[in-house]
């Protein structure tokens, strides 16, 4: 998983703790996963839906943009022969031009044409003077500075000639990209279609927000944070809500969603109690659960369901747990799903400004705030974690990795951080505990 897939921090570090079965290192577990999940097959859309998609394919220019020389100006049209000796100079007005002139007209010694900004030049000219230089003279104008060759217009193909490649295959359709393609001439492209992801919340405990947890009740909020954050990557968020603790509900509520979702996310019952009704239900549908090396959502399912081998991955229900999970496995299968590039988050290396622990044989990523330095690099604040995860979340524009074998890191070393956000900003006050 780029830079943090194998690192290794800090003074101390101790082999796992010895357990009945080892979890699966973090790293190998991701590979498995991605390398069964495959792009969507791809659309032809108009350029302006394809707006958020991810392109299929290479694009090319059909024709040269801008598309013919112009005036790039107001002003005057005019040869760079007739006003190279010193101002000023006077010249002939011999016609106005607009940008929806479509003549062509050439250019005589001693004369000129009036231009509007867009307007397509006179054979001959090479200099657009602007107004204002000029006396603005309408039979005859007076030029009082010179310009170079070149000055005030545009040649056909000068910023994307005919047959360059507009984007290749993996890049989004950003809006300045849907003007690159409007401006050559690219009408339609063929994209990934954006992956709609169903999100759904088990347990009998769960009631809807609005509400205070009590005993025997749990405010949902895992399914909520994971709408918002499908809805982050770009891709269709479902949340379709809270299915109890019931093998028949939760059976027919996914062979439903199977028909509609390119990936199904659950939250709860991925453990190995009595209640956990989730793992029962699933294991027996091709979807296999692993301990995994990864801190702190250790449970995780993954497999297959329907005819149509839609993938769904199983979450824990603790929200903070389930966001680290979504961060580190389900946004990077929405990514292969959508044939974006690239997969995983950005991560750098930063100085580590507290010292800070770990669990032994696991690879935790814990929130943190990140800052560039002066002079270069990045500081990087570990946040609450542990079970003050979601508040350390909610703070966080990064992500802290600390290695299986990592169970201690000092204040001065450096340390791996997946970039949560783009901008790296000074760290606020906490005002929390850590």
């Amino acid at each position: 998983m780029t830079a943090t897939a194998g690192s290794e921090i800090g003074a101390g570090s101790t082999a796992p703790a010895a357990a009945e079965r080892e979890p699966m290192p973090l790293a190998e577990y991701l590979g498995s996963v991605l390398r069964r999940v495959r792009a969507l097959p791809p659309l032809d859309l108009d350029i302006t839906e394809a707006y958020g998609n991810v392109l299929a394919e290479d694009v090319v220019a059909p024709h040269p943009f801008p598309a013919f020389d112009h005036a790039a100006l107001d002003g005057y049209a005019v040869r760079y022969e007739d006003i190279a000796l010193p101002p000023p100079t006077r010249l002939n007005v011999v016609g106005d031009l607009g940008a929806a002139s479509w003549r062509p007209v050439r250019l005589a010694p001693g004369t000129c044409f009036s231009v509007a900004a867009g307007a397509p030049l006179p054979v001959g000219a090479d200099v657009v003077v602007p107004v204002d230089w000029t006396d603005q003279g309408m039979a005859t104008v007076e030029i009082y500075r010179g310009a170079k060759r070149g000055y005030g217009l545009r040649r056909a193909g000068e910023e994307l000639p005919a047959g360059a490649v507009l984007a290749r295959a993996g890049t989004p359709v950003t809006p300045a990209l849907v003007g690159v393609l409007a401006a050559t001439g690219v009408g339609h492209v063929v994209v990934r279609g954006n992956p709609r992801v169903a999100i759904v919340a088990t347990g009998d405990e769960l009631v809807d927000v609005g509400r205070a947890s009590q005993p025997g009740q749990v405010v949902d909020v895992s399914s909520h944070v994971l709408t918002a954050a499908v809805a982050d990557t770009g891709a269709h968020a479902y949340r379709v809500g809270i299915c109890d603790d019931d093998p028949e509900e939760l059976r027919a509520l996914l062979d439903d969603q199977v028909s509609r979702a390119d990936l199904v996310v659950t939250t709860g019952g991925t453990g190995t109690g009595p209640g956990d009704m989730v793992r029962r239900i699933l294991s027996r549908r091709s979807v296999e659960f692993t301990e995994v090396s990864l801190y702190p959502c250790t449970a995780l399912g993954f497999g297959t369901i329907g005819g149509e081998e839609v993938p769904i991955v199983c979450l824990p229900g603790d929200p903070g747990a389930a966001l680290v999970g979504f961060e580190v496995l389900v946004r990077p299968i929405i990514q292969v799903l959508a044939g974006a590039e690239p997969v995983f988050r950005p991560s750098v290396r930063a100085h580590l400004l507290e010292t800070t622990s770990s669990p032994a044989g696991l690879r935790e990523f814990r929130p943190a705030h990140v800052a560039e330095r002066r002079g270069g690099g990045y500081t990087v604040q570990p946040l609450a974690g542990g079970p003050y995860i979601l508040s350390g979340l909610a703070e966080a524009n990064g992500l802290l990795v600390l290695g299986e074998r990592v169970t201690f890191a000092a204040a001065g070393s450096t340390v791996d951080v997946l970039l949560l956000s783009r901008s790296a900003q000074s760290p606020r006050p906490l005002g929390r505990r850590r």
